[in-house]
């Protein structure tokens, strides 16, 4: 087991994978009473064509079948629910399926020991009926209806389904209600044994608990699973660099309207070939752009433009698609100000030293939180393959030239545009 200091933020990790593949990530704390683990697999909604395990064909799939599956791990054979289980002890229970992963996830105080074990047991251990998927089909599409019902929910996805041409990122994570109806107990099963193998896989525990413990624990449990994803073999879409369609109009019941914009640019471009350093320049660009403190927010807000503004980097094989949503009585207005922002781009170096300091400061203040400690290094190990100790040493080295270079490089001009109108009613007079 080797372990590894987390760099500037006085923590160590302690790092060990299996002979079967499988990653295992430890955040040992000496002052807490609280643990968290997430057992997650690097499979999610956007894998939707690939060769199943022990076959030659390339397959494809319903969309949403990741996200079903993640719902089928709680039915076991023996009848517990592990919620259930769970609850005994005052443990909390989760599960999330995402694009490119899915995450198992317990969190309590009590009952480390026992907690792991029901972990990995329940994880590796499906159990699909005819019967038991077809019940679930009319829980997942109620589901995907309450999302239809949520504004955001449909700005987001109209948004990736208008940036995307052939990347099954343009599909909802959950997949459509027909969709859903062509799911079968094979395809999960085929599913699951393709990518719910340990090399294909990672746990990572933070909290109070014992690492050499713990490692015995998934030892006897999963040790001795055999394994081999590096034959997996998944569709390559080849996404083009243009964005799909440029531009919808869209009326839905709301009260106020709504924009979503994004920019798509594909990696080669972008002139940073590191996958880390770029992310880390794309987020201080629009944190300085668009962040609570930027003279575009005072601006916005002192003119009454909006309300609930966001940005989010979305990140594929061969492109990174800056994404800006918002509220706004004036979205012609609001979408020209946001046109200006990126097309007058000023920062000083004084602004990027001072975004440098607050980024330190709230990693030096997250790692004190074992539920943000284990989101960080969840993230780092699917976006990065691993576990990234020096990130405050990175941080300290970025500066205004290659954040310039990288500006110089950017074009804003590969735009998909959506904007959400009140629907109107329209009463008859009786």
């Amino acid at each position: 087991m080797k372990e590894i200091s987390l760099k500037g933020l006085d923590q160590n990790c302690f790092i060990e994978t299996l002979k079967n593949g499988l990653e295992i990530v430890m955040i040992p704390y000496k002052d807490k009473k609280n643990y968290y683990m997430t057992y997650a697999t690097r499979y999610g909604s956007e894998i939707n064509c690939f060769v199943p395990k022990g076959e030659k064909k390339m397959t494809s799939f319903p969309n949403g079948i990741a996200h079903f599956l993640e719902h089928k791990m709680f039915e076991q054979e023996n009848g517990e629910d592990p919620f259930t289980f769970f609850s005994k002890s005052g443990t909390g229970a989760n599960a999330s399926t995402s694009f490119n992963s899915t995450q198992y996830i317990c969190y309590g105080t009590k009952e480390f020991e026992q907690n792991l074990r029901f972990l990995l047991n329940y994880v590796n251990e499906p159990y699909f009926t005819d019967e038991n998927v077809e019940k679930e089909k009319g829980i997942i599409k109620e589901e995907i209806k309450m999302y239809d019902d949520i504004p955001e929910s449909v700005l987001e996805n109209k948004l990736r389904e208008m940036i995307y041409q052939t990347s099954p990122r343009k599909y909802d994570i959950a997949g459509t209600t027909s969709d859903i109806d062509q799911i079968t107990k094979e395809d999960l099963y085929k599913c699951y044994h393709t990518f719910y193998q340990p090399s294909n896989m990672f746990l990572v525990i933070a909290g109070n608990f014992d690492p050499s413990i713990a490692l015995k624990i998934i030892e006897e449990e999963i040790g001795s699973i055999e394994s081999d994803s590096t034959n997996i073999k998944i569709k390559d879409y080849k996404e083009p660099k243009s964005v799909c369609k440029k531009e919808e109009e869209l009326s839905i019941n709301i009260k106020v309207p709504k924009i979503g914009l994004g920019y798509k640019f594909s990696k080669d471009s972008l002139g940073i070939k590191d996958e880390l350093e770029l992310d880390l320049y794309l987020v201080m660009l629009t944190t300085l752009l668009f962040g609570s403190s930027s003279l575009f927010r005072e601006e916005a807000r002192s003119k009454h433009l909006m309300t609930n503004f966001y940005n989010e980097w979305d990140t594929i094989k061969d492109y990174k698609s800056l994404m800006i949503f918002s509220e706004t009585e004036n979205p012609d207005l609001l979408i020209g100000e946001v046109e200006k922002a990126l097309q007058n781009i000023e920062i000083t170096v004084e602004d990027v030293e001072r975004i440098k300091k607050v980024w330190i400061a709230n990693e030096v203040k997250m790692i004190d939180y074992v539920e943000s400690t284990i989101s960080n290094i969840y993230d780092d190990m699917i976006r990065y393959h691993r576990v990234v100790d020096n990130k405050i040493e990175l941080i300290r080295k970025m500066n205004k030239r290659k954040l310039d270079n990288l500006i110089d490089n950017m074009k804003f001009t590969n735009r998909s545009k959506v904007i959400i109108l009140p629907k109107k009613i329209i009463t008859r007079e009786q």
